[in-house]
């Protein structure tokens, strides 16, 4: 092997356009930008959605609905992922900070017990809200039932 029969590897070295580079690359003068207009000037920066001066596509759309920014939004838990929690673990208890702990909610979370499935051990809840379903299905059972 001589150093003058190194070559890279194939396919490693890509063919780029090399702009700006004067008149003789064939990319000199206005380097591939076009005549005048904001698009061959530095700083160009198009607004996401620009159609060229037509009325985009967000702005021809209907607006319809209404979102509600004071709405509270809780995580449902059921009562069947209570009672399997309760039997992998065997808890008497299950707080926010347990829920946490097993992956089933995240700390920010706002809980809410729900009424599926059925409950077979005795326990006390510790959320944020319950459904009247579950909040009697928990009592029933002659458990204790605690909104934080």
């Amino acid at each position: 092997m001589k150093l003058n029969t190194l070559k890279p590897a194939e396919g490693s070295v890509k063919n780029r356009k090399r702009i700006g580079r004067g008149e003789g690359s064939g990319h000199g003068g206005t380097s591939t930008r076009g005549h005048k207009g904001a698009g061959s000037r530095s700083g160009n920066k198009r607004k996401i959605g620009f159609e060229g001066g037509q009325m985009p596509l967000q702005r021809r759309l209907p607006k319809y609905g209404f979102r509600n920014f004071n709405r509270v939004e809780y995580k449902g838990i059921n009562l069947d992922t209570l009672s399997n929690l309760a039997e992998k673990f065997n808890l008497t208890e299950v707080t926010h900070e347990i829920l946490v702990q097993n992956g089933i909610c995240s700390k920010n979370d706002l809980v809410k017990i729900l009424g599926r499935g059925e409950l077979k051990a005795k326990m006390n809840v510790t959320a944020h809200g319950f459904s009247a379903a579950a909040k009697t299905a928990i009592e029933n059972n002659g458990g204790v039932v605690t909104v934080l």
